[in-house]
């Protein structure tokens, strides 16, 4: 059986990185690469020499490819994955899918009419903490979760631009970390029906109050999810935080609780713990090299002959959730 052809659109570091995890699999075969900058362009060459060095996305579509993978600007994503699901393309995408709940519909809605898998690097739902953590909660072995408390924190922010530009990025700090928080809580708690979202947004220290010259880069939100479970949400670009990210999923339930955390205050260690009373249980601890495991998984589910996933409305729950903080 031939491996699935694919082609690399946007190879900066992200996108060299998923095409590494992506390659060493060994189920796919590089055929075509794109990217603004010869430099990165080339770069990405060195990981699979014999694949062509193409214009964009038109061009590597002609090749008549079986996959896309998409690390260009959030602003293109909805409209490229599109095209290529068109195309008969698979798609694995950056986050976010799109910059508004209408635009990741249209996509879901492109992949289900192509029958072809569609992913989204929401990376942390592969870290071994969050997993072992959907095993304490799916077991049920909390009772009901009634409340999460959801925080990312980057003391840094973006390096590029496009990133502050509303009409570019489509938010901030919510649309860069916040999708990350409420994917894994909706995730993890199989989705259930969201019935109310309020959102608090800051820039430079100062409300927001509905400018769209500029994105925030605070924000806190409270959302409200069937049953009566609530969330809480807090997020951030160039925090005074002390270290380099504060990152934190805690989930409370009637029987425990559980808790992924970052380490040191790094971007890339966690650890995950159960809580009983004053008790503590470590369930996972770095290392850990989890970053493009989401991308793996969707090669060899690509290799593997799979086509739309119904999973993927899940997407549109979550940018439902970020509309509603941006009061979209």
């Amino acid at each position: 059986m031939n491996k699935p052809r694919l082609g690399f659109l946007g190879v900066g570091w992200i996108g060299r990185h998923r095409m590494a995890s992506i390659l060493e699999t060994g189920a796919v075969e590089a055929v075509a690469i794109a990217d603004p900058s010869p430099e990165m362009a080339a770069e990405a060459g060195k990981l699979a020499p014999g694949a062509k060095l193409v214009s964009g996305l038109d061009e590597m579509l002609a090749l008549g490819l079986d996959g896309v993978v998409i690390a260009s600007p959030s602003a293109l994503h909805a409209a490229q994955t599109i095209q290529a699901l068109r195309a008969g393309a698979a798609v694995f995408c950056q986050k976010p899918l799109g910059r508004t709940v209408d635009e990741v519909r249209a996509a879901v809605e492109a992949a289900r009419t192509a029958n072809k898998l569609l992913g989204v690097d929401l990376s942390y739902r592969f870290t071994e903490g969050v997993r072992r953590i959907r095993e304490a909660v799916s077991g049920g072995e909390l009772g009901r979760i009634y409340a999460a408390d959801l925080v990312f924190h980057n003391a840094y922010g973006p390096d590029k631009p496009w990133f502050r530009d509303p009409k570019l990025s489509g938010g901030g700090c919510v649309m860069d970390l916040g999708v990350h928080l409420v994917d894994l809580a909706l995730w993890l708690l199989d989705f259930p029906k969201v019935t109310s979202v309020s959102g608090n947004l800051f820039a430079g220290g100062e409300p927001l109050a509905g400018r769209t010259d500029r994105v925030e880069d605070y924000a806190v939100a409270t959302i409200g999810l069937e049953g009566g479970t609530v969330l809480r949400l807090a997020c951030s670009w160039n925090l005074h935080a002390g270290q380099d990210a504060v990152i934190a999923a805690e989930f409370h339930g009637s029987g425990g609780g559980v808790a992924l955390r970052n380490v040191n205050g790094s971007f890339y260690d966690f650890t995950a713990e159960r809580f009983r009373g004053t008790a503590r249980e470590t369930l996972a601890t770095p290392p850990d090299e989890w970053g493009g495991r989401a991308a793996a998984d969707w090669a060899r589910r690509l290799a593997a002959g799979e086509g739309f996933d119904p999973a993927a409305e899940g997407l549109v729950a979550v940018a439902g959730v970020l509309d509603g903080i941006y009061g979209r």
